[in-house]
């Protein structure tokens, strides 16, 4: 018997969408697991919105955001931040109108905060949320200072990081949904 290839699909289509007769109630329990609690929710709820919302309490410096760069980050970024084997984190300024485009800290990212969130979520790589939010805002601040983005004696904070404006900051472009909420 010969099908069209639409009737094929409408077929297929109704297939896949035809509800299995299974409730929820009927699903099988395994007995593992348990409901999140609000304070499981609350250890896990560490995102931080371009516009400092969700920082922590805490401050450092950029001298201690070299120490603890030193110890901490310099095997994986070299010990200015250039030389690798990962990630570069300084230069690049002015490099992404080029062919070769130097994608780092102080050319390409829009927003400190975001830094500090990845910094604070996953790094440093062997030990992930190991830092404390003090060890964050120090790397921060001696990141940002290597890119010539603040001064040495700069203090960052909850309070001072979100007003760091980044030299990439409008190099993205906005998200025009109206059901998107900005934090």
């Amino acid at each position: 018997m010969y099908r069209s290839r639409s009737t094929s699909i409408i077929l297929a289509l109704g297939l896949f969408l035809m509800p299995t007769g299974i409730s929820a109630a009927e699903e099988p329990r395994y007995g593992i697991g348990q409901p999140a609690s609000q304070s499981d929710i609350k250890e896990w709820d560490i995102d931080i919105a371009p516009n400092g919302v969700g920082l922590p309490h805490g401050r450092g410096t950029v001298p201690q955001g070299a120490v603890i760069f030193a110890n901490k980050c310099a095997v994986c970024h070299g010990p200015s931040g250039t030389e690798g084997p990962r990630d570069r984190l300084v230069g690049g300024h002015g490099s992404l109108t080029t062919s070769q485009p130097i994608k780092t800290i102080g050319s390409y990212w829009p927003y400190v905060t975001m830094l500090y969130d990845y910094i604070f979520r996953a790094m440093p790589f062997n030990a992930p949320q190991s830092l404390t939010p003090d060890a964050g805002y120090a790397l921060v601040a001696w990141l940002l200072h290597q890119n010539g983005i603040i001064p040495r004696d700069a203090v960052m904070d909850a309070r001072t990081l979100p007003t760091v404006m980044m030299p990439n900051r409008d190099g993205f472009v906005s998200d025009p949904r109206p059901d998107v909420p900005i934090r």
